[in-house]
């Protein structure tokens, strides 16, 4: 009621102004404009973070993961491999014009492309597996983004030094130190990223040969082309999106967390312990912390996250579970004469057990990893039995549809087929074609055999496909109807070993 009767009060005094205004003659003042709305943006701005360095065991991994990954990398494209003349001498190629893949002695054929989904597969319920058991291990050690994003970092660190002296560079003016430094550091990273392009087209191509002709102007516009847009985009995400890839633009952090139990490894805080927090006392020990908890807010555990996150606000997507913020507490709690473990990589069940006293386990075995573990294992069983068991040859026919069958002069039927040889072996190979199925057909084989013939030699160039039109000849009276089932018969005249193909002989019927 007090507001109703305040604001018809207002409007009251409003209308006795305006009417003596109007009895004076005067002017209507003009409408007062509405006041003008801040617009607000609907996105955020990036704010630059500088993580901190620092020592410990999983900073000791993660070196030790980068270095590992980035050496096979940017070595692998040189490594070697004999596989006999007229072959390819690296042990990891794609040989696009070729059509092969090759790794070490294990050669892929287009059609063989199930390989590939069987490597997939393993890849991916691999990654579903270690994600159950220890978290976003790979998110935080293994992941390209992390591998080359740590070796920007660590760049940027050997040029502009620590944390704090980057910060003082990048908010202070513009002088010669800060040109030179940003500077320097751009260009190592283009460096590293040319290289990155280059290694990558190495996989696609003799290395030796593609880095001659890379450096004297001699490789295609595809080389120059892909090897610049891996640069590209290397320096892009590793120098300058860096996080901002992990938290926006990358889709596992969105779906991992349905992968996650209360068994799995991840980093956590153990809020029951660390609050509430407060500044460091005087005293040392868990005697100073009689009335608190044992966190400092020192706040370097966010100084070190390479994405700033506060973990002691618990599970957060941005997140990638690199540990780097166990290795800072735990360094503090030292100093601090205070039990390691604070923020640590632990389970949300044994978090909850620790706080109540009770004993802490871990537990792999569990019925998501028992079914993750016996995917991979089939998925391994049935590649490692098809490798076994690959034949080494592969036969396809095809029929001739127009005409379906031609009709000889005396009388016989005639059917054409190609006949293609696909001879995986490293040696020439020869083979005896024959035809089964038929009484009394014949075979004529252009440039191998003439008509007539009751068989034919059929040389093939190793690692190449031996393509052959092929005539089949038949009388009308050994024919079981409009189409007869027949049986081509290739047989290795150097070990005797025969592989039939069934198709089938079409004639005019009875």
């Amino acid at each position: 009621m007090a507001i109703a009767d305040g604001a018809a009060l207002d409007t009251t005094r409003q209308t006795q102004d305006e009417n003596a205004r109007a009895a004076r003659g005067g002017p209507a003042p003009a409408p007062s404009p509405p006041p003008e709305k801040k617009r607000q943006s609907l996105y955020a701005a990036r704010e630059p973070i500088h993580p901190r360095n620092v020592k410990g065991t999983y900073r000791t991994i993660k070196w030790a993961t980068v270095w590992v990954l980035l050496g096979l990398y940017y070595v692998g494209p040189w490594l070697r491999w004999d596989r006999g003349p007229d072959a390819p001498g690296q042990a990891l190629l794609v040989d696009m014009p070729g059509r092969r893949a090759y790794f070490f002695g294990l050669e892929i054929w287009p059609q063989e492309v199930y390989y590939l989904t069987g490597l997939l597969i393993l890849g991916a319920i691999g990654l579903f597996f270690m994600t159950a058991l220890f978290g976003r291990v790979w998110c935080g050690f293994t992941c390209i983004q992390t591998v080359w994003t740590d070796l920007f970092m660590w760049v940027e660190r050997v040029i502009q030094g620590e944390r704090n002296a980057r910060m003082r560079l990048d908010n202070g003016p513009l002088t010669l130190e800060k040109v030179w430094k940003k500077s320097a550091t751009h260009v190592a990273w283009l460096l590293i990223s040319l290289a990155t392009g280059g290694a990558w087209i190495m996989y696609f191509n003799d290395a030796p040969t593609v880095t001659v002709d890379f450096f004297t102007g001699n490789a295609t516009l595809t080389v120059y082309g892909f090897v610049f847009l891996f640069a590209g985009t290397t320096y892009i995400l590793a120098g300058w999106a860096r996080e901002q890839l992990c938290i926006y633009m990358c889709p596992w952090p969105r779906f991992q967390a349905a992968m996650f139990d209360e068994d799995s490894l991840i980093v956590t805080y153990e809020e029951w312990r660390g609050e509430p927090r407060g500044k460091a006392p005087k005293t040392r020990g868990v005697e100073g912390f009689q009335a608190r908890g044992h966190c400092i807010d020192c706040s370097l555990c966010v100084q070190v996250c390479p994405t700033g996150v506060d973990i002691r606000k618990g599970q957060q997507m941005a997140c990638i579970g690199c540990a780097l913020c166990v290795d800072a507490c735990n360094d503090v709690m030292d100093k601090m004469k205070l039990p390691r473990g604070l923020i640590t990589y632990d389970s949300i069940s044994n978090q909850i057990a620790r706080e109540k006293g009770e004993t802490t386990r871990f537990r792999p075995f569990r019925a998501r990893t028992f079914i993750y573990v016996g995917v991979m294992a089939l998925v391994v069983a049935v590649m490692v039995v098809s490798l076994a068991t690959r034949s080494r040859l592969e036969i396809n026919v095809l029929r001739d549809r127009a005409p379906l069958f031609v009709r000889l002069s005396d009388g016989g039927i005639r059917n054409g087929y190609t006949y293609k040889v696909l001879n995986m072996e490293r040696d020439p190979k020869t083979y005896t074609l024959s035809v089964t199925g038929i009484d009394g057909a014949t075979l004529s084989v252009i440039g191998y055999a003439a008509d007539g013939s009751r068989a034919a030699e059929l040389p093939v160039r190793p690692d190449d496909v031996g393509s052959f039109r092929v005539f089949v000849r038949a009388d009308r009276s050994a024919l079981s109807g409009k189409s007869t089932d027949m049986t081509f018969v290739l047989t290795d005249t150097a070990t005797g070993e025969s592989h039939g193909h069934d198709t089938v002989f079409v004639g005019p019927g009875r």
